[in-house]
């Protein structure tokens, strides 16, 4: 299974907020483990390293984002994905870059903790729930 991993899953986990920061390390071990496959989209990498820079400096921040990138692919955000993301219903536009990422790059499933900004469920969602909480 591969799936985008929502900004708020990664800064959870590079600022330790509680009482999200066990969930995202969860997530991130299952990727790392190579149990499902874990993509950021490109556009999602300066949000990253402003956000966690001001919390733990930029060596610090530097530093998480290459080794994260030792285990997570990036999602292409190209021109497609774009327009697509014009198209779409969400009322944050980032959300909708990620939405339209994720399916432009053919990926399974957005892993988020704002399940509300993505309104889509299917079968394979429920499932990667499972297998987080087991």
């Amino acid at each position: 299974m591969k799936i985008l991993i929502d900004t708020n899953i990664i800064i959870d986990n590079a600022l330790e907020r509680e009482p999200f920061w066990n969930a995202s390390e969860q997530v991130l071990s299952l990727i790392e483990k190579g149990t499902i496959a874990g993509y950021i989209s490109a556009s999602t990498f300066s949000d990253l390293y402003y956000i966690i820079r001001k919390a733990r400096g930029r060596d610090w921040t530097l530093t998480y984002l290459k080794q994260l990138i030792t285990f997570c692919q990036i999602a292409t955000v190209n021109q497609a994905a774009i327009i697509m993301a014009f198209t779409t219903n969400f009322q944050d536009f980032e959300d909708s870059i990620q939405y339209s990422t994720s399916v432009v790059n053919k990926l399974d499933a957005i892993i988020t903790r704002n399940p509300q900004d993505f309104p889509i469920i299917t079968p394979r969602i429920k499932y990667l729930g499972k297998i987080i909480y087991t």
